[in-house]
């Protein structure tokens, strides 16, 4: 399972972190998970063939992790030659056709119904769909909104976790057990600490259950030192292998 970081941002304005996107190769799945602003753009900067996309799975509706999904559907069916002709599943919380609709109406027929097709489905508590070449995605709940979710991709005996916005859980902690990678937020200093989001000695409780291969911080709020993450990481107690994500980052998880 191959894994590029396309946007590792927050809601603050950064050019060299974009909202937030992530590129996996399951099987014969192409799943982006969120679409944040900057995230299109940023899939064509690192050649990857985002016209073969076959899933988009949304975590939630802020802003930050959904504001070029109207630009995706734009360009998946003006963009591509030939046109495209392979629907397009779209999963997400509680809401999402709902959204959807609500999008299509301020962009237009491109955007609310595209030539190709979209197909929706909406996961939830222990949600499950199966993706192409025998690769699955199932969801969790996190504490972030009132219809947010976590994903855990599995394929070929790897698995990726991504907790997207998360408050400490240890429901969201124990779904992620066990994953070759863990793609978790890590927004605020333990000194801004709020139930909506992590901060580090909330990660490292949290990836203490978890025990990924690799940890992997996103997510990241300018009133917390990038580079300072991974050591308050390991200082809250994890002692496992931890780094910071970076836009254009790849990943081989399993490896």
């Amino acid at each position: 399972m191959h894994v590029v970081c396309i946007g590792t941002g927050t809601a603050v304005p950064d050019p060299a972190h974009v909202g937030a996107g992530f590129w996996v190769e399951a099987g014969a799945a192409r799943v982006l998970l969120d679409c944040g602003p900057g995230v299109v753009h940023g899939l064509a900067g690192q050649d990857l063939p985002w016209q073969t996309l076959t899933h988009l799975a949304l975590s939630h509706f802020h802003t930050d992790h959904v504001g070029d999904v109207a630009y995706l559907l734009f360009a998946l069916r003006w963009g591509t030659l030939p046109p495209r002709s392979t629907p397009l599943t779209v999963a997400g919380p509680r809401g999402t056709k709902a959204w959807l609709e609500r999008l299509g109406a301020a962009f237009g027929e491109s955007v609310k119904q595209p030539d190709y097709g979209l197909e929706v489905v909406e996961l939830g508590e222990a949600g499950a769909l199966e993706l192409p070449g025998g690769a699955r995605l199932r969801s969790c709940v996190t504490p972030h909104t009132k219809a947010s979710l976590g994903f855990r991709i599995e394929a070929g005996g790897s698995a990726l976790g991504y907790t997207s916005d998360t408050g400490e859980s240890d429901d969201v902690a124990r779904f992620m057990r066990g994953v070759d990678l863990l793609v978790a937020e890590c927004s605020l200093p333990d000194t801004a600490a709020m139930d909506s989001h992590l901060t580090p000695a909330r990660l490292a409780r949290m990836a203490r259950v978890a025990a990924p291969g690799r940890l992997v911080v996103t997510h990241v709020y300018p009133q917390l030192e990038r580079s300072a993450v991974p050591q308050l990481v390991r200082e809250g107690g994890y002692e496992g292998r931890v780094e910071l994500g970076e836009d254009g980052a790849r990943y081989d998880a399993g490896s």
